[in-house]
């Protein structure tokens, strides 16, 4: 029994197979972290993608396929992902990624950036994408809370997330919202508020990410000063429960947790094991009978 509408259920309908992500690294980096412009949010070791492939377009995807080959994958979505994609867009980068939509094995491109990073010109370079292949663009809302907002040095406020979805779906472009579960001073309700909020502005899928304490951040001192502590597993087990069945049915839920750097990971320790956190996550679910959208918290929005 599907007990939540997965990426690979949704990806696999629409493109009829299962689809491969192929991590691509774009030269950007991340306004926020720009010199004199804010420092960067507080949980940030530097831009996710671990695995992100960079430099020529085909021999960069090349290598991103080599990484699932024996998976035998027939169809892939070209996944721009560190830092913010639309920053400071360079010719050489817009190449790359339309080279990339044009590409038969390509049904879609993924790119990921910040709301304040969508500009006029930006906006027009992605309905040409969008004129291309499907497109698909990740925001990294964490949270509505403003407060909490500002805690974290997200950098914007939420009219700028919303404007920003609204300019997303008039194009047709399908948006997924991270949702950060666990920040400082956030319960379970609150990370609820804040999926909602994503949903409620036109969000078509989530990301849900437990917090990660990361070497060299930030939040990293405040961890160390006992400003807050993180999730046990059964926390954030249980609270993940209470946020997929008050989550509407037809939202794509393209992420349940998430494994952070081991390299720099300082906690939750037990977030390294994440086949163990999602082995965790799908007894709980199956015990309690946890099902997306059997709450009526939603019917409102």
């Amino acid at each position: 029994m599907k007990r939540y509408y997965g990426a690979n259920d949704y990806f696999r309908a629409r493109f009829g197979t299962k689809v491969y992500k192929l991590a691509l690294e774009g030269g950007y980096t991340c306004p926020h972290r720009d010199e004199n412009n804010g420092g960067g949010c507080v949980f940030c070791a530097g831009g996710s993608g671990d695995f992100a492939e960079s430099g020529d377009i085909n021999e960069a995807l090349a290598r991103a396929k080599a990484r699932v080959k024996t998976k035998n994958p027939q169809a892939y979505i070209a996944y721009f992902q560190s830092y913010t994609a639309t920053y400071k867009m360079s010719e050489r980068l817009k190449n790359r990624m339309t080279d990339a939509a044009k590409r038969d094995e390509i049904v879609a491109l993924s790119v990921a950036t910040r709301p304040d990073c969508l500009g006029g010109d930006v906006m027009d370079f992605i309905k040409s994408l969008r004129e291309i292949k499907p497109v698909f663009v990740e925001l990294g809302l964490q949270t509505a809370n403003e407060e909490t907002a500002k805690r974290i040095n997200r950098g914007y406020e939420n009219d700028v997330y919303a404007q920003a979805v609204r300019s997303l779906n008039d194009i047709g472009v399908n948006v997924i919202t991270h949702i950060i579960i666990g920040l400082p001073g956030e319960s379970k309700e609150d990370a609820l508020s804040s999926a909602l909020f994503a949903v409620k502005c036109g969000s078509d899928g989530l990301k849900l990410q437990l917090l990660h304490v990361l070497r060299g951040t930030a939040l990293e001192k405040d961890y160390a000063g006992g400003k807050f502590t993180v999730m046990e597993i059964d926390e954030y087990v249980e609270a993940l429960a209470y946020i997929i069945e008050r989550i509407p049915e037809n939202i794509v839920i393209h992420r349940l947790t998430g494994d952070g750097n081991k390299k720099i990971l300082v906690a939750p320790a037990w977030s390294a094991d994440k086949k163990g956190v999602i082995n965790a996550i799908n007894a709980y679910f199956e015990k309690n009978n946890v099902m997306q959208g059997s709450k009526t918290i939603y019917k409102n929005l």
